[in-house]
């Protein structure tokens, strides 16, 4: 079918390629790119042998004009982002710049504020739309299976969809006493900022970690779930229809918390500079270089996740709830692929995701969120490589 050209070498983007691999008749072959390119060729040398060629090559993702050479050397059909989120806009300017769709996992965010939103992306649609390029954003779990399993709810069970639940549960244990389960800085400054929710129209900001609720989830039990800001929110309330309110959870365990308020009171999640023996340094880079590296933590882990949408709204004028979920089990992705379930969940829909513009599914010139699409071949996709889905339709509210 194709090449697609993979930015990341991390444990994200060692699933998107495990998963490529899987799925030769679509990703005839692929190049893995990183400023590391050990990293990469480490990954080439595990899966090679199969039917997807797999190259390596080293890359300054911060630089478009860098991005652009490789991929005028490569010639891929699309580039799958797995790198950070502060080379999102590099990244799709060599996109726009060389004709090649663009695929990603999470939205733009700057690298001198904590602030994550779709408004620097968005701000592409028009240019994407004249080079005639799709451009797929937030094609992770949450955003991503969050936004299709959405549009799966409205296109099937809803007239109207008047609230969504988006929860986040990870009953996994690594062992460690303070670790987290993705990119540390990343995962810090979003847990750290201010919760938001989207009620009536407009966005209410919230406290860190202001509102919890417990919730009980299938087989992980009841949990501590806790309000954050999540960018999915700000897309699913311009495309779902009747939308009145929008709320995303996430578990934390009270060790997990303890620490981070910890380390938060002696400024050591500040993302401004400080200097240091005569030099700039900021306090979360240094903090993410001492905590364990994310890609090391799957052969650790046990437990699952349960990540899902609790909906209500209406169908023929009659009230109707629903939920659907996926439940990953991290022993389960480490076996199959050297990761536990918080990379697998990710890197799985990233795959999907470039399938579905490769395939021509997803493809139309512009730059649109997940659940813009037609949900039905994604859903069908997620059965088939590795995260099924389930249905309730009488779950239990969160008040």
């Amino acid at each position: 079918m194709g090449k697609a050209l993979i930015i990341g070498a991390g444990g994200v983007a060692s699933v998107v390629i495990h998963k490529c691999c899987q799925n030769p008749e679509v990703f005839e072959e692929i190049m893995i790119a990183s400023r590391t390119v050990s990293k990469c060729d480490a990954l080439k040398k595990k899966l090679e042998g199969g039917r997807t060629k797999i190259r390596t090559a080293q890359l300054d993702a911060d630089d478009p004009e860098k991005v652009a050479r490789l991929i005028d050397r490569f010639g891929p059909d699309i580039v799958i982002n797995v790198a950070l989120p502060y080379q999102d806009l590099s990244i799709m300017d060599a996109c726009l710049e060389t004709g090649v769709h663009y695929v990603d996992t999470a939205n733009y965010e700057p690298p001198d504020v904590a602030k994550f939103e779709y408004k620097w992306q968005w701000a592409y649609r028009e240019k994407f739309r004249k080079a005639g390029i799709t451009g797929l954003l937030g094609s992770g779990f949450d955003p991503g299976v969050t936004g299709v399993f959405s549009a799966y709810a409205q296109k099937h069970y809803f007239d109207e969809i008047h609230t969504i639940d988006i929860v986040d549960a990870n009953a996994g244990d690594h062992g460690y006493p303070f670790a987290t389960n993705f990119n540390p800085e990343i995962n810090i400054r979003e847990v750290t900022a201010k919760g938001s929710y989207f009620e009536n129209g407009r966005f209410i900001e919230t406290e860190p970690l202001s509102i919890k609720r417990v919730y009980d989830l299938p087989e992980i039990g009841p949990k501590n779930i806790y309000l954050l800001h999540h960018e999915e929110m700000e897309s699913l309330a311009i495309n779902i229809r009747g939308i009145k309110r929008i709320r995303f959870w996430m578990t934390f365990s009270d060790s997990y918390l303890s620490h981070l308020r910890v380390l938060e009171n002696v400024g050591m999640t500040s993302i401004e500079p400080i200097e240091f023996e005569g030099r700039q340094i900021v306090p979360l880079q240094f903090l993410k270089a001492v905590l364990p590296d994310p890609s090391t933590l799957g052969a650790r882990t046990k437990g699952k996740t349960n990540i899902g949408c609790i909906f209500t709204g209406f169908k023929d004028k009659e009230p109707r709830t629903y939920y659907v979920y996926n439940v990953c089990d991290h022993e389960e992705c480490f076996r199959e692929v050297g990761s536990q379930a918080i990379s697998y969940t990710t890197g799985v829909p990233a795959m999907i995701g470039a399938m579905m513009v490769m395939t021509g599914k997803w493809q139309k010139p512009g730059v649109f969120n997940v659940e813009e699409f037609d949900p039905d071949p994604f859903m069908d996709a997620l059965s088939r490589y590795g995260l099924p889905w389930r249905e309730e339709f009488s779950p239990v509210l969160i008040d």
